[in-house]
């Protein structure tokens, strides 16, 4: 396999070099990122932070809880096409920012990121025409108390600036991005949380095997493999 998609290699130009437009508060940097994608004010290697917001989401539409101290951004790249295994290069981008101040992560699939078993970043691809919005909150001063899962902060580990960890994390997407998948592959592998152990999948139990070369999860129930995209399983 080549990299994730030729198309990223047209980014190799711009390494790094990001138009970082800041808000202090505003509904949901996604919204905004699409906003401006929509009247032509951003382009590729854009990114939207905000200090909090007041309408953050995650996967399925769910509230993402936005208080003042993390880091809550969308980067918008170009996207001709989509590309299901996007996930995996972003979820190991933001694995290995951790990673970088001495925080070490898990990934549960597809890309939430994990501490010590703790949610404590959350990631939203979204597709606008020919861009893609890639969504990411970071905990970092705060975390939200929720019933589904337990949440954790940076904090609890190390003080961080929220500068410094954007920063790293835009080297980190144009890193992986442009990484070859099987590169990304055994890299997401091998912090993944739930290999080879059982998992609920639509209601049946199921073995979680792994990511093929397409970026589809790869599952074993009985003797029978499945593939699964996207798809919601419990570990």
């Amino acid at each position: 396999m080549g990299a994730i998609s030729l198309f990223w290699k047209m980014g190799c130009i711009k390494l790094a070099l990001y138009k970082v437009i800041s808000f202090d508060k505003i509904p949901s940097t996604q919204t905004m990122a699409q906003n401006l994608i929509a009247s032509h004010r951003a382009g590729d290697h854009t990114v939207i932070c905000a200090a909090a917001q007041s309408d953050g989401r995650g996967r399925f539409r769910r509230k993402w809880v936005s208080h003042h101290g993390n880091l809550y951004a969308s980067f918008i790249f170009s996207a001709p096409e989509r590309d299901a295994r996007l996930a995996y290069a972003v979820a190991v981008a933001v694995a290995d920012t951790l990673l970088a101040f001495g925080i070490v992560p898990t990934i549960k699939w597809p890309n939430d990121i994990l501490v010590d078993d703790k949610k404590i970043s959350g990631i939203l691809i979204e597709y606008f025409g020919r861009f893609v919005v890639i969504g990411i909150g970071i905990n970092i001063a705060t975390n939200p108390t929720v019933t589904e899962y337990k949440t954790t902060k940076t904090d609890n580990y190390v003080k961080l600036n929220i500068n410094d960890v954007l920063g790293k994390l835009m080297k980190m997407l144009d890193k992986w991005i442009m990484a070859d998948f099987e590169v990304v592959r055994a890299r997401w592998m091998s912090m993944a949380r739930g290999l080879n152990t059982p998992v609920k999948y639509r209601g049946t139990t199921a073995q979680m095997i792994g990511i093929n070369e397409n970026g589809a999860l790869v599952l074993r129930s009985g003797t029978r493999y499945v593939l699964a995209y996207g798809d919601e399983i419990t570990i």
